[in-house]
């Protein structure tokens, strides 16, 4: 890898990190700040630097770091949810996943209900790269599972699809309105990309709970939170205007950038 794409990444990730840390530590940068404004309009429009850079200056197969087995030193972090709490899920479990099933909606010719044997008996692509989180750590681990770009042929997207959304089985927030499940997206550039895996195995053992089993996403070239975890729907859509506060993922929604480029 050459000195500029290492430099160029160490940039992007430590931008990504600071403006979210802000949000991770429970402070809302757009708190106070008028719709229209010019502070606010800024650190909307820095939301795309992500995205542009790396279309322009990495091709769209472009791939992420890969490491030897030699860099794995030591068990993947996990982060986030770790031991869904949802009724669904637990049943899924308690059964090994026996009864979990993929589906592939929206904008598709052909929608897909896939179990796990079904995704595990397709070609599979075995990777070692580094995770890197928005809290600022990383972690290099090696992920196996099914290309996305495989399951999407299955599925014939349609002309006008624009986005791969993944929703999953864990809930991210209670509230009196009721539950909200964890939702992100990448467009069909990063869902296409050779890297992009729907992972079912991590360090050659099944994915454990902890890591999001019995699927999680994995997207190279962006920062963990675009790696959805126990995703049991893929959905392709033209637009986010029908998904959460229109923002592309909960975080998003939230004031993350949408692209998590790294």
């Amino acid at each position: 890898m050459s000195t500029f794409r290492i430099n160029r990444r160490k940039f992007l990730s430590a931008s990504s990190v600071a403006a979210s840390s802000m949000l991770l530590s429970g402070c809302d940068i757009f708190d106070g700040l008028p719709a229209g404004g010019n502070v606010r309009n800024v650190l909307e429009s820095a939301n795309d630097l992500t995205y542009r850079v790396q279309r322009l200056f990495a091709g769209r197969d472009a791939l992420a770091q890969e490491f030897s087995e030699a860099d794995i030193r030591q068990p993947q972090r996990p982060n986030g949810i770790t031991a869904p709490d949802d009724s669904v899920y637990k049943e899924l479990l308690s059964r090994n996943f026996a009864d979990w099933r993929l589906e592939v909606t929206g904008l598709v010719g052909k929608p897909l209900s896939l179990s796990r044997d079904e995704l595990q008996k397709m070609p599979a692509r075995t990777q070692i790269t580094r995770h890197d989180c928005v809290e600022g750590w990383s972690c290099i681990a090696k992920w196996t599972g099914t290309p996305l770009a495989l399951v999407l042929d299955e599925a014939k997207v349609k002309p006008q699809a624009r986005f791969v959304v993944f929703h999953c089985l864990d809930t991210i927030e209670r509230s009196l309105s009721g539950d909200v499940k964890y939702y992100g997206s990448i467009d069909l550039v990063d869902a296409r990309h050779p890297q992009t895996i729907l992972a079912y195995g991590l360090n050659d053992k099944p994915l454990p709970v902890e890591n999001g089993a019995p699927l999680r996403v994995r997207v190279e070239r962006q920062l963990g939170y675009k790696m959805p975890k126990y995703v049991n729907r893929i959905e392709l859509v033209d637009s986010f205007a029908a998904m959460g506060f229109g923002k592309g993922g909960y975080w998003e929604d939230r004031g993350y950038d949408w692209f998590g480029g790294i």
